[in-house]
């Protein structure tokens, strides 16, 4: 009886151990209350098109992307749930098997893992949130949007 007990408690003290060792979300440092114009933010030229400053709180990020007109961000997708909200202009989504376009003052929410493409039908000037922060873009690791017309 007591050899039981004792293979028991090993399995669970090996499991508790494993379970220690999974990589983790990606988790921001714990921020304090900040206010911050955004002409404060440095402005990120990722391409001769595309442009984009972004905020990072601890569990959101929300990005002002400026697009020109025939702006492409290529295929991809994250773990980041999105929403997108279109202040000026419009994007065009491939996205799910569909064609969307998403005006001023529309909103395109994009779930975690759906891959997604746009181009900007013109000038555009578009809010993204994130959840979790994109560490791909915090890292500057984003190659997909670099170089992209």
């Amino acid at each position: 009886m007591a050899m039981k007990k004792k293979v028991k408690k090993n399995k669970a003290v090996a499991k508790k151990k494993a379970s220690k060792r999974k990589a983790k979300p990606f988790r921001a440092r714990k921020v304090a209350l900040q206010y911050i114009p955004w002409n404060s933010v440095p402005l990120e030229d990722l391409n001769p098109l595309l442009q984009r400053h972004f905020v990072v709180g601890q569990e959101i990020m929300l990005a002002r992307v400026l697009l020109k007109k025939g702006s492409i961000v290529p295929e991809h997708s994250h773990h980041n749930e999105q929403v997108t909200y279109i202040l000026e202009g419009a994007l065009k989504f491939w996205i799910d098997g569909r064609v969307i376009v998403v005006n001023a003052g529309e909103v395109l929410l994009i779930p975690s893992h759906m891959p997604h493409k746009a181009e900007a039908l013109a000038d555009t000037v578009d809010l993204d949130v994130f959840t979790p922060p994109r560490a791909d873009w915090i890292n500057k690791t984003d190659q997909y949007l670099r170089g992209a017309k």
